[in-house]
């Protein structure tokens, strides 16, 4: 049975699934080329795709560099970006529609600064699911995670095998796992004081 990264201090089995690109909060990219563009790079969201615009007549070179370039670019815009309470309730609910057929319906998602060593919480008898603010800045597709988590336990309340079985729904389970590992990780890490200047 997988451990619980959200509420436990221990570490998940991790999978050799192949990773998506750096920067990326999707697991598929879809280059477009346009005989109209001439010289601007464009890129966007459109579901679980990034959607990467360049001219038609770049090598295939520039368009590696370009596409490696505007996930940065993306990923960074995204991280900058807090969502209110109200916009979080809005992502959960196409969350659960998009994972769980709308069968999760949260009554209330918030943000709580009272949550040091869990990620999220859920109440499922109230119907609400709490999220640390500590996940605010980080990439979309973790906080993605934390709310599919967090939704599948207002079908299943416990950490079983049925579970589990709901949350492989999230294609990008294990690559959101893995970065919440390292960022618990590098807060454990001793800090060295400063190197004096002579």
């Amino acid at each position: 049975m997988p451990v619980d990264p959200l509420h436990t201090a221990g570490s998940p089995p991790r999978s050799a699934k192949s990773q998506p690109p750096r920067g990326s909060a999707t697991s598929a990219v879809e280059v477009r080329r346009s005989a109209r563009r001439s010289r601007t790079v464009s890129a966007y969201r459109e579901g679980d795709r990034t959607i990467v615009l360049i001219p038609a007549r770049m090598s295939e070179a520039e368009e590696q560099r370009w596409v490696g370039v505007m996930l940065d670019k993306l990923a960074a815009q995204e991280s900058k970006r807090i969502l209110g309470d109200a916009e979080l309730t809005e992502r959960a609910e196409r969350l659960s529609e998009q994972y769980f057929e709308g069968r999760a319906r949260p009554d209330s998602v918030r943000w709580v600064t009272n949550q040091n060593t869990r990620w999220g919480s859920c109440t499922p008898a109230e119907g609400s699911i709490r999220l640390s603010h500590r996940l605010q800045g980080m990439p979309e597709y973790v906080l993605d995670y934390v709310l599919v988590h967090e939704l599948a336990h207002l079908l299943v309340p416990g950490h079983g095998p049925r579970f589990w079985q709901l949350l492989e729904a999230y294609p990008r389970t294990e690559r959101a796992r893995g970065y919440l590992e390292g960022v618990v990780a590098a807060d454990r890490l001793p800090h060295l004081p400063a190197a004096r200047g002579e």
